[in-house]
């Protein structure tokens, strides 16, 4: 897909804003602005959410290939996903993607080493895909806290974060092709790490993504939040309306 495409919007990377009241407070104002079963929705995700599975996009060129990572994250309960931006920037398809980055927190590195000391940091363990893998998804599934890295379309994850990498992993194919779309390998990844992983979020953090998701979810929430609670109002609007974790430009 080409990012010229009218489809595709190129998203800013950026901090999550400071919530403009308490988890708790924002939830009591913006709740009953949206449907019982919306809310009920946005529970049980937040109880499903992981902090265990780390995916990291290197580089990713194809506004499709992004875009489906991110679905894929959503879809299998990863919360955080870290991006090395390409030279062009990072770029989605509103169609492809569903908007899942508004769900999400999107990390921004501008380098792999800064990535791999982040993570590296907070525990997890980095593992690169590779047809010479050593172990296979459902292996490192037994990795108490993973990062499993997406490179770019031609030419892979870097050398630099190959060189930071605690080992490599590959996709059981039994087929004549070697390899798959890298879209396609990290939902056969994530699927694996996570299906047996239960919500590891406590309720705090819980309790901070359904007030960033309702932030984000009712028009001006964060002016209504505001008005309700007698606080300062802002001439520019709460960061998260464009996204968890993630602006459009």
């Amino acid at each position: 897909m080409r990012r010229n495409d009218p489809r595709v919007v190129e998203l800013d990377l950026v901090e999550h804003a400071p919530l403009p009241a308490t988890s708790t407070e924002i939830i009591e104002t913006l709740a009953p602005l949206v449907t019982p079963e919306r809310m009920e929705r946005f529970r049980e995700v937040a109880a499903g959410r992981l902090a265990s599975v780390a995916p990291v996009l290197e580089s990713i060129a194809d506004p499709h290939n992004a875009s489906a990572i991110l679905r894929s994250a959503d879809a299998f309960g990863v919360q955080r996903v870290h991006i090395i931006p390409a030279p062009s920037g990072f770029h989605v398809s509103r169609p492809i993607s569903k908007n899942a980055h508004r769900w999400l927190e999107l990390k921004r590195h501008d380098a792999a080493e800064a990535c791999a000391d982040a993570l590296e940091a907070d525990g997890y363990r980095i593992y690169v895909a590779s047809m010479e893998g050593t172990v296979t998804p459902r292996e490192l599934s037994r990795e108490s806290k993973v990062a499993v890295v997406f490179g770019n379309e031609h030419s892979g994850p870097s050398p630099a974060m190959r060189a930071r990498a605690a080992g490599t992993y590959a996709i059981p194919m039994s087929g004549f092709v070697e390899s798959l779309n890298v879209s396609v390998a990290a939902a056969i990844t994530l699927q694996a790490l996570t299906q047996d992983r239960p919500g590891e979020l406590d309720d705090p953090a819980q309790a901070e993504l359904i007030a960033r998701w309702l932030l984000n979810t009712v028009r001006d929430g964060e002016r209504v939040v505001r008005a309700q609670l007698g606080l300062p109002i802002p001439d520019t609007r709460y960061a998260a309306r464009e996204g968890a974790g993630a602006a459009e430009r």
